[in-house]
């Protein structure tokens, strides 16, 4: 398994550390912001490492994508079970992606590729500062305020640009893909 692999099944391991801080241990959002924040950077990582050294893999093409969904999904989950995140907006974003990949994968079997939209790689960003954000609002105090209100602003950003990218996944599937109907 090449590097940029490997760094893609760490952040995948990174995700059970992340939740058990976040539920069982929210007295120490430092260290679950820590994690969060060297999982995404892992994500960057691993993907300029394997164009730049042109390790790009099946395993890795398959596993990215997973391992960025896991991570944001189990963020949020435990976000909801810790009181900082509304359940049906995790439904919404979780379900979305669920349906995307579905719609990908579904392109991709008929040979055809729908890439990332700069909607869904904004919609990533935003989640990834929502999430940042509402950690930190675990600590409490001065830091318990502004950041879980402005991390609920962005997590609703991040929603309406879930469903404004879900909507132009399902518009390019539909010009593109024959459903044999």
């Amino acid at each position: 398994m090449n590097l940029p692999t490997t760094l893609t099944v760490v952040r995948i391991f990174l995700v059970p550390f992340l939740v058990v801080l976040l539920i069982a241990t929210p007295r120490y959002p430092a260290v679950a912001v820590a994690i969060f924040l060297l999982a995404v950077f892992t994500d960057w990582l691993d993907g300029h490492l394997a164009r730049r050294r042109r390790q790009v893999t099946t395993l890795g093409t398959l596993l990215d994508p997973i391992a960025d969904k896991l991570l944001i999904a189990a963020a949020l989950i435990s976000l909801v079970e810790v009181d900082r995140v509304q359940a049906w907006i995790v439904v919404l974003l979780v379900g979305r992606d669920i349906a995307v990949t579905g719609l990908r994968g579904i392109a991709a079997a008929q040979g055809i590729v729908i890439a990332a939209s700069d909607w869904g790689k904004a919609k990533m960003a935003a989640e990834v500062v929502a999430v940042t954000l509402l950690i930190l609002s675990l600590r409490g105090g001065a830091l318990r305020g502004w950041p879980l209100q402005a991390g609920t602003v962005i997590l609703w950003g991040a929603t309406a640009i879930a469903v404004l990218s879900g909507v132009d996944y399902f518009r390019k599937f539909w010009r593109r893909v024959d459903l044999g109907g």
